[in-house]
């Protein structure tokens, strides 16, 4: 299974919190981000990136140092990380 789709809704809120990265960076982000999450479905044999996808690529793809802003913009547009096991 190499073709991972995204989940329309989980699309969205990926693009919304790429408009909050600096221009900078976006492309970076969206690049790596979006590479690990489908790996993570693609990992559980599914063929779909689900919301805990896009949170745990986000977790381990952002610098530590930048984890508070982005749960900040998670909290923002609906992301519950906490129910994925990330800490408030």
């Amino acid at each position: 299974m190499d073709n991972v789709a995204w989940d329309s809704e989980i699309q969205k809120k990926f693009e919304q919190l790429l408009e909050k990265i600096p221009g900078v960076l976006r492309g970076l982000a969206k690049d790596k981000i979006s590479k690990r999450a489908e790996g993570l479905a693609r990992a559980e044999n599914r063929s779909v990136v689900g919301e805990k996808d896009l949170v745990d690529a986000c977790f381990v793809e952002t610098p530590f140092g930048f984890h508070g802003p982005m749960k900040c913009d998670m909290e923002e547009i609906g992301i519950d990380y906490a129910k994925y096991g990330h800490s408030k």
